[in-house]
Formats: structure tokens, C-alpha cells, sequence
């Protein structure tokens, strides 16, 4: 299939420019809130805690933390990037341009997984001053980390695309995902549970994900990594058919 290369380079270079006039939004918000994570969990409670599979308290922390920061940057900057159109009337212009359904799909989530990969590179460098960071297995953590900011900049795609104003697009990253990483270890081990929510613990899908990132930081997992991106790939597949569905009925943008 033939891109509009020229179509797809207009939508990436507007959304990561509008990336660049919200700096303080859009990389300073999240830094400065992840760091006050580092330097109250890491620094404060965890010089309280003993080490956990060997590692300090702060180390421990840094992949959660990061995966927090992929997964609701990755849908905030996907689902605002085409509601906004939609709420101002701009998607009609897009829309009205020679490039299909799809090359615009591929377009708004290139740039929410590339602004996203930004914000998590540079929390992983302001990670370095509150903790001990090593990385056992770079090719994995990084392989892991496109892999979530691409499947979730598609379902921030999917979230934008179906909300009907600025209310319904907060829903999922406020009161889903943040609970569910906060929920899925992120903070802890998952061994520190009582047995029963330790099971339950297993229904939660983002355990799998912050758990798979930090075997490729320090070698250590509650489960095997192949479960992790077997469950990213079937998440995207799913994804991936919906939007595709979507956009052949033309929801929420030509009605």
C-alpha cells in the first residue's frame, strides 16, 4: 500500500511541534511529579525499607515509576491530539486531504509514541540522580518501551476518538490506568501481599508489563517476559481491528 509520506509528515511534524510550545505541559509536568515519587518513596520511605530481591528501595522503583509516565503519556498525548480537531472543527481539513483513514491514524500515534519515549528517556536520565540505575538487557528495555508507547498511543487514539468532550478523555489514564499501576507493584513486590491478593494481583494486566520492564533492568520478574509481549501484541491486534472498524463507519468524526 502506497503512504502520503507528504500527508503523514504535515500531522507528525504539527503534533510534535505543538509538543515543543507545551514543554512545561508536556515534559516539565511530568518530570517534576516523578521526581517528588523518587524523592518521597525513594529517597524519604525507602531508606525505612529493606531491599528487595537485593536491590535498594529507590532502584527497585525506577521501572514502575516509568512505566506510569509510558502508559498515561502515551494515551493523554494520543487522545488530545485528536480530540482536540474534533473539538474545534480542524478534523474536516484533515479529513478534506488527500491521505487516507489509516496513514492519519499512523500519524497521530507516531507522534504520541515518539513524545512519549521523549518524557520516558528523560525520566530515565533524572532517575540516574535519586537511585543506582542499571540496565541488565538495553535491547529488551527498549524493545518493551516502544512496544507500550505504540500500543497505548493507539488506544489514546481509540479513547480520543470516542469520547465526547474533555471529561470522558480523562477517564482512562486518571481512573484506570493510575490505579492499576499503582495496583500492579509499581511500588512493591509482589511477594509483600497477602496470598489472596496476590491472586487477585494476577487479573491485572499492567503487573505483567511493569514486571516484564524490570527484568530488563535488574534480571528479576514475578513472570515470565513472554507473557508481557504476548499480552502488548494481543492488546494491539485488538486495537488495532477496533480503530479499523471505527474508521470505516466513520464514528465520532463525519457524524
Amino acid at each position: 500500500m502506497k503512504i502520503n509520506y507528504y500527508g503523514f509528515k504535515a500531522i507528525y511534524f504539527h503534533e510534535m511541534d505543538r509538543f515543543r510550545r507545551t514543554l512545561g505541559q508536556s515534559l516539565l509536568s511530568p518530570v517534576i511529579s516523578t521526581s517528588l515519587y523518587f524523592i518521597v518513596f525513594g529517597s524519604v520511605i525507602g531508606g525505612y525499607v529493606q531491599k528487595i530481591d537485593g536491590i535498594s528501595y529507590g532502584s527497585f522503583i525506577v521501572p514502575g515509576l516509568l512505566m506510569l509516565t509510558l502508559l498515561t503519556q502515551s494515551i493523554s498525548n494520543t487522545s488530545f491530539g485528536i480530540f482536540f480537531p474534533k473539538f474545534n472543527g480542524t478534523i474536516y481539513e484533515i479529513l478534506a486531504a488527500p491521505i487516507s483513514a489509516y496513514e492519519i491514524v499512523l500519524a497521530f500515534v507516531s507522534a504520541g509514541a515518539t513524545k512519549t519515549l521523549i518524557v520516558g528517556f528523560v525520566i530515565f536520565l533524572t532517575a540516574q540522580f535519586f537511585a543506582d540505575v542499571q540496565v541488565q538487557y538495553p535491547l529488551l528495555m527498549i524493545f518493551l518501551l516502544i512496544l507500550v508507547s505504540f500500543t497505548f498511543a493507539l488506544f489514546g487514539f481509540l479513547v480520543g476518538l470516542v469520547s465526547k468532550d474533555f471529561e470522558q478523555m480523562s477517564i482512562i489514564p486518571s481512573f484506570v490506568i493510575t490505579p492499576m499501576v499503582f495496583l500492579g507493584g509499581s511500588l512493591y513486590s509482589l511477594d509483600m501481599l497477602p496470598e489472596f491478593w496476590q491472586v487477585v494481583t494476577y487479573f491485572n494486566p499492567v503487573v505483567y508489563l511493569i514486571s516484564s520492564l524490570r527484568y530488563s533492568f535488574y534480571g528479576i520478574s514475578d513472570f515470565n517476559i513472554w507473557i508481557s509481549v504476548g499480552l502488548m501484541v494481543l492488546f494491539l491486534s485488538v486495537c488495532v481491528i477496533i480503530v479499523s472498524i471505527l474508521l470505516k463507519k466513520g464514528y465520532s468524526i463525519k457524524s
